[in-house]
């Protein structure tokens, strides 16, 4: 059987205690090198992404002025696939923001006006994103005057879309109040009972405005839209905390309905 002295033991608690020092002072060292590493690292990922971005607007700037031979439709629905990874990596729109959105809509919009499904997306990346949203307006105004010669069922949604961006992003109330009156017009065409729905919201809207120009009731709606429309967390997050502000309340129902109430006071 093998029995350390005391003065043995001592040596080795010694030496142990010095090498956990020795350890502890090499990782200490270490660490501003390290910290330097990933500072390069971080700044040669962002100096990537900016240029992987110059590159994508170089290459957009092309498709404007790229011939489609009557395949306009199928161009646009392309471009939209592109938008939609463009705007799903997060990463990437972190360090480099959302302003080529902007560029992926002037295209479709120049394209396939009529594409409706693209203006679910449009006001959201442009408007609250991009910060940008009398571009965003000013594509919906351009998309409509396509649609207004042959309206489109469900199209009356564009109009809403466009007064929400008027509303609560440009502050012009009196815009947001004649679009919300085209949406209600544009939905009363139809019988059946969404179409129905929405003109009666939209024209509900439209005099809240007409009677307080900064109604929060009316700002309750616009932001439930944005919240009906959500394509990701964040947004709904946005909508749900505005919604919160403004005196009104978002309710779960056991079904995983979303209801909102509206504030107490206009």
């Amino acid at each position: 059987m093998f029995f350390l002295s005391r003065h043995n033991l001592s040596q080795l608690i010694s030496g142990f205690i010095v090498s956990i020092l020795c350890m502890l002072t090499i990782g200490f060292l270490q660490v501003p090198q390290l910290n330097k590493l990933r500072t390069k690292a971080k700044i040669a990922s962002t100096e990537y992404s900016k240029r992987e971005v110059e590159s994508e607007k170089l290459r957009l700037n092309l498709l404007q002025n790229l011939p489609s031979f009557s395949f306009n439709n199928i161009f646009a629905n392309w471009t939209f696939l592109e938008f939609l990874t463009y705007f799903g990596d997060e990463v990437a729109r972190e360090k480099t923001g959302y302003s080529l959105s902007q560029e992926y809509f002037e295209i479709i919009v120049e394209r396939d006006p009529r594409f409706l499904k693209m203006y679910q997306f449009l006001p959201t990346s442009i408007s609250m994103y991009a910060g940008m949203p009398e571009k965003s307006v000013a594509l919906m105004e351009k998309g409509l005057r396509s649609i207004a010669k042959k309206p489109l069922p469900k199209s009356y949604y564009v109009w809403r879309y466009k007064g929400t961006d008027e509303l609560l992003f440009l502050g012009d109330s009196q815009a947001a109040r004649k679009s919300f009156e085209k949406a209600a017009e544009w939905a009363s065409v139809y019988a059946d009972p969404e179409s129905q729905n929405v003109a009666a919201i939209s024209r509900q809207t439209a005099q809240f405005l007409s009677r307080n120009p900064n109604s929060k009731y009316a700002q309750v709606g616009a932001w439930s839209m944005v919240l009906q429309n959500a394509v990701d967390d964040r947004t709904r997050q946005i909508a749900i905390s505005r919604i919160e502000g403004l005196g009104g309340k978002v309710v779960v129902t056991p079904e995983g309905e979303v209801r909102i109430q509206l504030p107490e006071k206009d």
